[in-house]
């Protein structure tokens, strides 16, 4: 039975769960009924995150043009253009082990493709979901619904894995943001073009 949790709420993943090596992280999204003229294509990313909460350098950021980090702690399944069907729309992969010593946060985000180019927020999006699963039995152990509190942003942090004492937690943050990807990598300190 995963742990549901609410806006703001921490949570131990690795100390209740010895053992526990390699995680899936799956993002989900419906869009509402609103017709903007323009399919909505939402973007999942992985910022990791050194003790000063930027990326070390633009290999930390991972997401549709950066598919994997060089360690391999961080891989992106691949992007979803659409958003259709059930379950996960865009899914990473973490090999808690292999995490550089470096990097003590991965904050998840989705963001809007071209947003503003589209007419489109987060307000048109519902059913938004972050969900952390034990990729070697399959048991889904974490689940953050991120509610309708959206109206404009076109990014949100949707939560982050955190090490805390040699032990790995998750913070269900849900903040969002304006802007859109360029700036969650303003604030991440990775440097847009």
């Amino acid at each position: 039975m995963p742990i549901n949790l609410s806006k703001g709420q921490k949570v131990d993943l690795t100390k209740g769960n010895p053992g526990l090596k390699n995680i899936m992280v799956g993002l989900g999204w419906d869009v509402n009924a609103f017709d903007t003229g323009a399919d909505f294509d939402l973007d999942a990313a992985a910022f990791m995150l050194g003790s000063n909460g930027k990326c070390p350098t633009d290999k930390e950021f991972v997401f549709y043009g950066n598919l994997e980090h060089p360690s391999g702690a961080v891989k992106h399944m691949g992007d979803n253009r659409t958003g259709d069907g059930e379950g996960d729309d865009e899914e990473m992969e973490i090999a808690l082990a292999d995490v550089p010593a470096n990097v003590e946060r991965i904050a998840f985000t989705v963001t809007i493709y071209e947003a503003e180019a589209r007419r489109q927020n987060f307000g048109q999006v519902s059913n938004a979901y972050i969900r952390i699963v034990d990729k070697d039995t399959n048991q889904e152990l974490i689940h953050y619904d991120l509610g309708e509190d959206f109206s404009i942003e076109t990014a949100i942090v949707v939560g982050e894995l955190y090490k805390h004492n040699g032990e790995w937690k998750f913070n269900a943050i849900g903040s969002g943001f304006q802007g859109g990807l360029a700036a969650l990598c303003g604030h991440f300190g990775i440097e847009v073009a």
